[in-house]
């Protein structure tokens, strides 16, 4: 747990003083911000409970993961869940992505999280480094919602590129791990969308003002997240489908290699039926005394026959390479 109290000017941080923390909170030009993180339940709970008497349900949703952004109204306060993710990490699973739960009072924020958070530990220094630290708990969480929004996009980007990649590959040389690969980002895709969507509408609901603590020269900030993550969205539909065209450019590689066999084994099962024919020709019943056709058997007869047999197969291979068989 870490908290920062600014107050007349002054900025408090890295301090652990509850006590500190309840003075804060009855001056309502302080700001306090704790944020809690590799805490146990237990203790969040009772920080949560104690000092800042929120309710038993939303502290219950806060100590539960749930993996989608959520917002309740709470009158005095209002509870967001967040979700994040780490840019340089595929999201093919939902449980990779991080949770923050977020209680926003006038002159309060408090963020609760079990993993390290990119976000909140980047306002949280850029604050400390913020020589004018006038602040308030809204333009707080502003920054966190915009740095969140940064990283997806950072995550787009880094899985545009990489599919791009994947996209030289398999025109060379279809693999089946590029293939596994290019399913991975897909379903990264996917679990991206569900969280993009839902948080959007939470910031839609705080930029429309249907929050009392949310002043109205506020609403244009979380106005602007909300239109980044729109854009992200429309971002992530345009890569979905970027990916299924990979997936049909994999298709194709298949089936033509697959022609390729198919016209591989035409031109030698051909070959084996020329053979073959020469042999039946010239078979042992043929060579037998007394056989019919043993005016045949002479150097120039077979000659011969060996000359319409080559002319055969040159005429053959020239059709399935005029056909572009070869």
């Amino acid at each position: 747990m870490r908290i920062l109290i600014e107050k007349d000017g002054n900025l408090w941080p890295e301090s652990t003083d509850l006590d500190a923390v309840r003075s804060a909170l009855e001056d309502p030009e302080a700001l306090v911000w704790v944020d809690l993180y590799h805490d146990s339940p237990d203790k969040s709970r009772q920080v949560l409970s104690e000092v800042f008497n929120f309710h038993p349900l939303s502290i219950d949703d806060a100590l539960e993961e749930i993996h989608v952004p959520k917002i309740d109204d709470w009158g005095d306060y209002f509870y967001l869940s967040l979700v994040a993710v780490r840019a340089g990490q595929p999201l093919d699973d939902i449980d990779k992505s991080i949770e923050l739960d977020v209680f926003l009072g006038s002159n309060y924020i408090v963020t609760y999280h079990q993993e390290s958070y990119p976000a909140v530990d980047l306002v949280w220094n850029r604050l400390l480094r913020n020589e004018n630290h006038h602040q308030n708990s809204r333009l707080i969480l502003y920054q966190i919602l915009d740095a969140l929004t940064d990283e997806y996009m950072k995550m787009i980007n880094n899985l545009d590129s990489r599919v791009v990649e994947i996209e030289g590959s398999l025109i060379q040389k279809p693999d089946k791990a590029l293939l596994k690969e290019v399913f991975s980002i897909k379903r990264s895709l996917l679990n991206l969308r569900l969280i993009v969507l839902p948080q959007s509408e939470v910031l839609n609901k705080l930029s429309l003002g249907d929050f009392e603590i949310i002043e109205y020269k506020e609403r244009m900030y979380f106005r602007d997240v909300y239109d980044h993550l729109i854009r992200v969205h429309e971002v992530i539909e345009i890569l979905r489908e970027f990916v299924n065209s990979v997936l049909d450019i994999y298709l194709s590689v298949v089936n033509n290699q697959l022609n390729n066999t198919i016209k591989i084994l035409t031109i030698i099962t051909t070959l084996v039926m020329l053979f073959s024919f020469f042999n039946e020709f010239f078979g042992e019943k043929i060579f037998t005394t007394g056989s019919q056709l043993n005016q045949w058997i002479s150097i120039t007869g077979i000659g011969l026959f060996l000359a319409v047999l080559v002319l055969l197969l040159v005429i053959i291979l020239l059709r399935m390479r005029h056909r572009d068989w070869m």
